[in-house]
């Protein structure tokens, strides 16, 4: 069985320590911040990132090019070693094709080594759950094969469910109208959102209330996790700069599935710049998105 390395994006929201601790390397895509451009070498603090979004900053972020996407897959592929690279979803950024791209004009140079580049149609720790597993599966001595048929077969099982405190950001994505977040806001308005099949941000509710809406998260989870109820080794819940309400959520899928194992981490600055302050995010495997 050929060496191989699980290569990812910081749009994971994994816990650096992780990263370390499961040898899983990660591209970035950078965010640029009140004219500062934030990235692998260059980090911001989460506590810092949220502070100044608080304040008014609107930052940006661009998708990883192909030519580092190429560096860091050559640096694998040049040791004789194969790389299986799971990409933040299509559907929210041009990352994975900037990949695919770069996997192209490799497999050229090295005709021997296997670069396998998959779409996980996910974002945050929803795209870390698989990247998790996955991890997971290579320690116990699965094969880059077997694991990217289990990514492959589990990517609509990836179930996203999430609330934002603050409507104003996804507006300024594009993912509401103006007349909605001046609404909701007033009217304290939480919408329900998840991760789509087309690995697209979709609004699919709205309650009155931030205790209602974090505990709409867990009932959301009920409805989908069907026959994976009990499969569910673990779960992510990433979080905005507010890890009281994401502790919360914790403990209501412990009361209602006796789940204990929960990795709660910050959003960063990638994924937090269009959510913003105070979104709280679920993630687990379920019969359906």
């Amino acid at each position: 069985m050929s060496e191989y390395v699980i290569i990812t994006d910081n749009t994971v929201d994994m816990p650096l320590s992780w990263f370390k601790e499961h040898q899983v390397d990660y591209l970035c895509l950078s965010c640029n911040m009140d004219g500062e451009i934030y990235d692998k070498e260059h980090v911001i603090e989460d506590k810092e990132f949220y502070r100044r979004m608080r304040a008014g900053s609107m930052p940006t972020t661009s998708q990883v090019n192909p030519t580092a996407a190429e560096e860091i897959f050559e640096s694998v592929v040049k040791e004789g070693k194969d790389v299986l690279y799971l990409a933040f979803s299509s559907g929210l950024s041009g990352t994975y094709n900037s990949c695919r791209v770069a996997a192209e004009e490799l497999r050229e140079s090295y005709p021997d080594r296997k670069i396998e580049v998959i779409d996980t149609l996910a974002a945050s720790m929803g795209e870390g759950l698989l990247v998790w597993y996955a991890a997971k599966m290579k320690a116990e001595g699965r094969s880059m094969e077997e694991v990217t048929q289990w990514v492959k077969e589990n990517i609509l099982h990836t179930c996203h469910v999430f609330t934002v405190d603050d409507l104003n950001h996804l507006y300024r994505g594009g993912r509401v109208s103006k007349a909605t977040a001046v609404l909701g806001t007033l009217a304290n308005i939480k919408p329900m959102l998840h991760v789509d099949n087309e690995g697209k941000l979709i609004p699919v509710g709205k309650v009155r209330g931030r205790k209602k809406s974090l505990a709409t998260l867990v009932s959301m989870m009920e409805e989908r996790i069907g026959n994976y109820r009990g499969k569910n080794e673990i779960v992510l819940i990433s979080h905005g700069d507010c890890e009281e309400d994401a502790a919360y959520v914790a403990k209501l899928v412990e009361e209602k599935f006796g789940i204990t194992n929960v990795m709660m981490n910050p959003i960063g600055a990638t994924i937090g710049a269009h959510a913003g302050p105070g979104t709280v995010a679920l993630f687990f495997l379920g019969e359906y998105r």
